[in-house]
This record gives structure tokens, sequence and C-alpha cells, in this order.
């Protein structure tokens, strides 16, 4: 079994907003990004402490979203850069992890 150093990153951002398709055009088919995952959030809040529900009496439009992806550190570094000057994210979050293939 083989250890490859990647780096995981996560974007969040709420539904709604049309980023999302545009993100993830961008992730496969320009920075050839290897893995991306789209979480949808039952129930979140930001810095403005507005919560966003699924619940049937607050129904809320904009449901928290994660866009998670991992790659080789200078692919997601680069993904980022990418992502923020095109997309406008706000809330980018990265750290280094292992992958295990095998």
């Amino acid at each position: 079994m083989s250890a490859t150093p990647i780096t995981i990153a996560r974007i969040y951002t709420l539904e709604g907003h049309d980023q999302l398709n545009q993100a993830l055009d961008i992730l496969r088919d320009e920075e050839k990004i290897f893995g991306v995952t789209i979480i949808r959030g039952i129930a979140g809040f930001g810095q403005n402490r507005k919560v966003h529900t699924s619940s049937l009496l607050t129904l809320s439009l904009e449901l928290p979203l994660i866009i998670e992806f991992y790659d080789e550190p200078e692919k997601i570094e680069k993904a980022i850069l990418t992502l923020k000057s095109r997309l406008d994210f706000k809330h980018i979050v990265s750290w280094s992890a292992t992958a295990h293939n095998g």
C-alpha cells in the first residue's frame, strides 16, 4: 500500500447562489481535480448567525453546502486561487492529509 501527501479543501457556501455548477466545471474541466464531493447540510449558520435549516416550519431556500475536494497540494492551491478570483468564495479551509492507495 502506498501513501501520497494530499491537500483537502472545503468551501462553505449556500444553495441558490448559482456557484455550485460553475465550481464543479472549474474543478473537473479546468483544474482536473482528482476528487470532489458536494455535501448538503440540513442546518447551519455562518458569521452573521442567521440559521438556515431544512425544517418544514422554517424551510430555507439557502441550505448550507460544502464543496469538498482533494488532490496534490500544488493543484489544490491553484484551484483555490481560481475559485476565489472567479466566484468570490469567502469561506475556504484546507489542510494536509495522506491518501492511502492500493
